[in-house]
């Protein structure tokens, strides 16, 4: 037997995360040069990180041979005084996928179940089958999340339920009031997970208040990332918001330096850069416009998106896919999210997104679509 064969079985079944193609393997693969690459495959801010985080974390550069705050108070202390709640409501990740999977090693285990839905973020089965707890995938409903189905398909043994909203890779949204019935609906020892990654691009219209609902909810954990609007996926931070006694239960299992200096520095900048975010949100508005009649100028359909992406069906999304590729554009193919002749497409700068639709507009030719 080899020494894999020792790995659990749930383990040796997983499946591994594949993330967006970075511009540095596709400038190897293809000898084209990394300034001739449009990366729009990860929903990253096309307008970089905050300036405001870029200064906090140059003036953190001087203390890189210590270690970092384990308990990053000062980070806690500043999302607590943003949001409006205390310090020990906050559990700090290395990103929110960190988050997500503390959640999973904190509530689940064998003989456990935990809820998410068909066409949701890949981590979550990832992170659920890890712990050794059973996925239970509730098909979707116009490619989002149906929640009475979730509801419907908690089971006894069911310890945690994944909610993302707006949702990856689809783009789909939830009202506030929607999510809210979902959470009187579960029982309180379900632990109800709202992943609000993207909740920054909502517009106003659409904006609620999920932070308020956790003095009525004590089995909510809202999680926030700082890779997305704020600009800083490479620095990996993120956070929970939850009751106290299960932030306690959570910290006991995170690593004490999950979060390093810079991003901790960072994340303070980013907070205050309340100008950055509102930019970075028009700029998404106005380029999720642009390419949205673009894709449908070229006969594909679209889902409607409330993200900073744009899902599309390509029909041959592989070929297109490969297409794309070869002429230095890099975006997401869905086939591991069950959605096989779909591609998901970062809204970028004009010019980003005006090199996409002119890439594509070439790789559909020859192609049904």
């Amino acid at each position: 037997m080899g020494v894999e064969q020792r790995a659990p079985e749930n383990i040796r079944s997983l499946a591994t995360y594949v993330p967006g193609k970075p511009i540095s393997e596709l400038a190897r693969e293809s000898g084209l040069s990394a300034g001739e690459i449009v990366k729009l495959a990860s929903n990253e801010n096309p307008l970089g990180m905050s300036p405001m985080a870029r200064r906090a974390m140059q003036e953190a550069v001087h203390g890189l041979s210590l270690y970092p705050d384990g308990n990053a108070q000062v980070l806690k202390e500043v999302v607590g005084r943003h949001h409006g709640v205390p310090d020990d409501c906050i559990v700090v990740g290395n990103g929110s996928n960190d988050v997500l999977e503390l959640v999973a090693r904190t509530f689940l285990s064998q003989g456990s179940s935990a809820v998410h839905s068909e066409h949701a973020f890949a981590v979550y089965p990832i992170a659920i089958r890890a712990a050794g707890a059973r996925c239970i995938e509730v098909p979707s409903r116009n490619f989002g999340h149906d929640l009475a189905a979730m509801a419907d398909a908690v089971a006894p043994d069911t310890r945690v339920v994944f909610i993302a909203n707006p949702n990856n890779p689809t783009g789909s949204f939830l009202p506030g009031p929607m999510v809210e019935q979902f959470l009187a609906r579960v029982e309180r020892d379900v632990v109800v997970v709202l992943d609000e990654a993207y909740c920054q691009y909502l517009p106003s219209a659409l904006a609620y208040d999920s932070v308020s609902w956790l003095e009525r909810h004590p089995n909510l954990v809202i999680t926030r990332t700082f890779s997305k609007i704020f600009g800083m996926a490479g620095l990996r931070v993120g956070y929970a918001l939850c009751h106290p006694e299960v932030a306690d239960l959570m910290n006991r299992v995170r690593q004490p330096f999950n979060v390093n200096s810079l991003a901790q520095a960072a994340a303070c900048g980013a907070l205050a850069d309340e100008e950055f975010v509102a930019r970075s949100a028009q700029i998404n508005r106005e380029g999720m416009k642009d390419l949205e009649e673009g894709l449908r100028r070229l006969g594909l359909r679209v889902l409607p998106s409330c993200a900073n992406f744009l899902c599309f069906r390509a029909g041959c999304a592989e070929a297109i896919n490969r297409a794309l590729l070869k002429d230095g554009v890099i975006v997401r193919p869905l086939a591991s999210y069950g959605m096989p002749e779909w591609l998901r497409v970062t809204i970028g700068l004009p010019s980003e997104n005006e090199r996409f639709l002119a890439s594509l507009s070439a790789a559909l030719k020859g192609h049904d679509v």
